[in-house]
């Protein structure tokens, strides 16, 4: 008897599963996997400063083609709870919805994927394996820092000798139906904090002090009206956005002492982390005259993209047989894990509509779950047929 999607994913939305907590929602999957045959391993990683995290690797088969399903099974908190129509961690079907957080990011697609596989084993028979490897890359770290989740266990991976061919990773892809879009890359991102200083005083008197309001603002104007680049064949124009601009002066009659912006850029394949790094100082060089300034940089994730090929058509395809719609092959978006699992191995991303996630009532349609798991699973004959 195959596992049922829906089902499941109504099991692992019952785990109320904030990051960084686990509260059960990796034993859940776990157990489903380990009765199927998968050999698992619990990876839970901490550093100093940072929350303890859980996280599973699971193996079915020894040989190749590898294929790897990557996702997290961590939620982000549920916001305003009294607005919620249902209770976020009651798994409710209502209105042919699961209704719940982490529906569609990412709990339903975990669901769909242990589903396929479930039916592609038992299609090959009793005791039926695959013609090469499956295997779930799960963290419990994707909605928070990223630091003791995906990253360690790709590191964690590679001591063992493990090598994966090609990776699926669940995120909620679709902006409006299932199956309007597979990600094949995403931009990278790089914050920004700019500090001017100067010297306090009255507001009477501004020749006894040095207002650094001015000279940032001066600065970030000059920052954000540099044209980055124009986008190229797979990638739209790289943007910087400032996103807060900070005095730390309640005061009315006094020049503060200092002030700070911060800034995001989302950037594409014109750019690498260094190159950008120096683009960023050379127009704060050229606009700061008199102001000295201190800067700050952070990349959380370089820009990445996964060149058409024989994964995606089948990924394509699938979709296509499963939906009847063409996706569209994009890098829009935010970060997600992938930008790690691009160092390992090539790797795309799809999985629900993403209309509601992070949002107070998040929820899927409950055909749609059924679905995606007919589109892993139609993946998963093509892949191993090839």
């Amino acid at each position: 008897m195959t596992l049922d999607p829906v089902q499941f994913a109504v099991d692992l939305i019952r785990c109320p599963s904030v990051t960084p907590a686990d509260a059960g929602a990796l034993d859940v999957l776990q157990n489903a996997l380990s009765e199927m045959g998968f050999t698992c391993t619990r990876l839970p990683f901490e550093e100093a400063g940072t929350d303890p995290v859980d996280n599973l690797y699971a193996r079915l088969g020894t040989g190749s083609p590898h294929i790897c399903f990557a996702g997290h099974t961590d939620v982000v908190p549920v916001g305003a709870e009294a607005e919620w129509k249902v209770d976020p961690f009651a798994g409710e079907i209502r209105d042919d919805h699961l209704w719940g957080r982490g529906a569609a990011d990412m709990k339903g697609a975990i669901a769909a994927f242990v589903a396929a596989t479930s039916a592609h084993l038992q299609a090959k028979g009793e005791n039926g394996m695959p013609a090469g490897s499956i295997s779930l890359l799960i963290t419990g770290d994707e909605e928070g820092p990223s630091i003791n989740g995906t990253r360690k266990m790709l590191g964690w991976l590679e001591s063992q000798g493990e090598i994966i061919d090609d990776c699926l990773v669940g995120e909620p892809t679709n902006p409006k139906a299932l199956g309007d879009m597979i990600k094949i890359g995403r931009r990278g991102s790089v914050n920004g904090v700019v500090r001017v200083v100067g010297t306090q005083g009255h507001v009477a008197y501004p020749h006894l002090a040095d207002n650094p309001v001015p000279q940032l603002a001066a600065l970030m104007v000059a920052l954000s009206n540099a044209p980055l680049d124009d986008g190229t064949e797979h990638f739209q124009p790289s943007n910087l956005e400032v996103t807060n601009f900070d005095v730390g002066n309640p005061t009315t009659n006094v020049i503060p002492a200092e002030a700070t912006a911060r800034f995001n850029i989302r950037y594409n394949d014109t750019w690498q982390a260094d190159s950008l790094s120096a683009w960023i100082k050379t127009q704060l060089d050229a606009a700061q005259g008199s102001a000295g300034y201190e800067l700050e940089l952070s990349h959380t994730g370089d820009c990445f993209l996964t060149e058409p090929n024989s994964f995606v058509e089948q990924l394509s395809g699938a979709v296509r047989a499963v939906t009847g719609r063409e996706p569209e092959l994009s890098t829009s978006g935010g970060t997600s894990d992938a930008r790690f699992i691009k160092d390992v191995t090539r790797v795309v991303e799809f999985g629900l509509v993403g209309e509601t996630m992070h949002k107070v009532d998040e929820r899927v349609p409950v055909e749609d779950i059924r679905k995606l798991s007919a589109i892993y699973e139609t993946l998963l004959a093509s892949y191993f047929a090839s």
